[in-house]
């Protein structure tokens, strides 16, 4: 990723596209159209994937619901690029085993599920189902639910570190020339004979510092807040945000070698049990978001005890209590409403794209198809551009070459900065790993000279997963880190106390437990 460029050193060229939105989708469209060769800059009011990115389900499927539900579309759409997904980014997008169970008289049986699982792999152009008897399935799922038991499908899809993939995905567009701002928020729209031909931005953590940007095309995607910059010029509002949240324990507490999904016995949806950087997560949850976007979503009481529900119901030994959830967190899903439906869950999961006085707004979709929600944003933006986009199937990554110097999960997490980044490794100062976590003290400082870290938050949510996968947040941690920060970015005492304390709040406020149930 570039250096983070300075405002005023933007305000100096014409740009082709501006991207508004530093999720998967804007990062996907700043992709794409870096790729081909269009001027293009990405601005995020935040750090990159700090809303719906960083704190998705972390799957990479097709969604068997979608089937369903009668979707065949969204479903073929993300199992091609699933299987895509894991070809370009081995290691970062990982297949993962995912069992249902069955029940005497309770449906769906083994065969209904079997019929099910044939259309998922056709559609996915593999073959990767099997069904397994009751003791089978309890030697890879052990302490689950085995009163009148009769076995499990298994099928597969994907899981990724959705931060890394969303920074991964900026790399390469920056590779092609793509220019990238985090803490960028853009204040208004600048219109030109009644068509959007530019933007105000500001700079979050200097408010003094603004500029106005030119640009033939300006592309807002910025998920579930797509709605303030479209609203003015549309005259309505077409998202809803749903809130998912999820429960984060210890794997000797719950151990998962693959995923579950079952029905959650209060209101039958579904909900899944699965393992994810050495940890295991529960979710999730599908309700309506009404609090303030600006402010990180947070777990609720009632959301911790449904989900404790499930897994308690789901594992009966295991008997979780709150105390046992090391961390939580929770995102806000775009969801275009579709204005029929009062249940969250019934809402469809495709995406929308919206042209309003040249600007396009892309919404909703999911993180699987970050690519072709892209590619249809970049369609509606192609007249003002004078160009055709077509999808010519090119890859989002780049190839990593296999190096024996340079291990796999540096090229999964790194891609064309792997070797560098192992370089710095080598190095023993730089070799430690970080206690309890597949990550060494050198990767962070690899993030701060090359990641635009700006806030201490950044570093431990969202460069490395360190506040939702050690107890407390690894807050042992943090001094650490900030005194590495301090070095790096040349913060005063002051402004390390300063993160710390913003450090300590966002983790107990959005990333903890619900203070009533502490």
């Amino acid at each position: 990723m570039n250096q983070r460029p300075e405002l005023h050193v933007l305000e100096a060229t014409e740009w082709d596209v501006i991207v508004i939105g530093g999720g998967i989708t804007g990062a996907g469209v700043a992709r794409e159209a870096a790729r081909r060769g269009l001027k293009t800059l990405l601005l995020e009011q935040k750090d990159f994937a700090w809303g719906t990115s960083s704190r998705s389900s972390k799957m990479v499927h097709g969604g068997l619901r979608y089937i369903a539900a009668g979707d065949i579309r969204l479903t073929w759409h993300s199992l091609v690029e699933r299987e895509r997904l894991l070809r370009e980014a081995p290691g970062l997008v990982t297949r993962l085993g995912y069992w249902f169970a069955h029940y005497r008289k309770v449906f769906p049986g083994p065969l209904v599920f079997r019929m099910l699982l044939i259309v998922y792999d056709l559609l996915a152009r593999v073959r990767d189902h099997s069904y397994r008897r009751a003791d089978a399935f309890l030697k890879v799922i052990p302490g689950y639910r085995s009163a009148s038991l009769l076995g499990a499908s298994r099928y597969t899809d994907a899981v990724v570190d959705d931060a890394r993939l969303v920074v991964r995905v900026l790399e390469e567009a920056c590779a092609d020339g793509a220019l990238v701002r985090n803490y960028s928020r853009v204040t208004d729209l600048v219109l030109k004979d009644g068509l959007v031909r530019g933007v105000h931005v500001q700079d979050v953590d200097q408010p003094e510092l603004s500029v106005i940007l030119k640009a033939r095309a300006v592309v807002n995607a910025t998920g579930a807040w797509a709605d303030r910059l479209r609203e003015p010029l549309a005259g309505e509002r077409r998202v809803r945000p749903l809130r998912g949240s999820h429960l984060v324990v210890s794997a000797t507490r719950l151990p998962a070698k693959e995923a579950v999904i079952f029905m959650h016995p209060d209101d039958g949806r579904a909900v899944f049990i699965y393992p994810w950087e050495g940890r295991t997560l529960i979710g999730t949850t599908d309700l309506d978001h009404r609090q303030d976007l600006d402010e990180e979503a947070s777990l609720t009481t009632a959301e911790l005890q449904y989900m404790l529900r499930a897994a308690n119901h789901e594992f009966p030994q295991a008997q979780l209590v709150a105390s046992d959830v090391i961390a939580t967190f929770s995102g806000v899903r775009p969801i275009v409403a579709s204005g029929k439906s009062s249940d969250p869950s019934s809402e469809k999961r495709d995406h929308s794209v919206f042209l309003d006085q040249g600007l396009v707004t892309v919404t909703g979709g999911k993180l699987t198809t970050f690519r072709q929600i892209a590619l249809d944003a970049l369609k509606a933006a192609a007249p003002f551009l004078g160009v055709t986009i077509r999808d010519d199937g090119g890859a989002v990554f780049r190839a990593v070459p296999e190096d024996p110097a340079v291990p796999a999960v540096l090229r999964a997490r790194y891609g064309r900065h792997a070797h560098q980044v192992a370089d710095l490794l080598s190095h023993p100062e730089h070799a430690e790993q970080i206690p309890e976590l597949d990550h060494c003290w050198g990767e962070l400082l690899w993030s701060l000279r090359q990641e635009q870290v700006v806030h201490l938050d950044d570093l431990v949510l969202r460069r490395v997963r360190m506040g939702i996968l050690l107890v407390h947040g690894g807050k042992a941690f943090w001094a650490r880190m900030a005194q590495m920060c301090q070095k790096e970015l040349g913060w005063s005492d002051g402004r390390v106390a300063e993160e710390l304390e913003r450090m300590h709040q966002i983790w107990q406020n959005h990333y903890s437990l619900p203070s009533e149930a502490l």
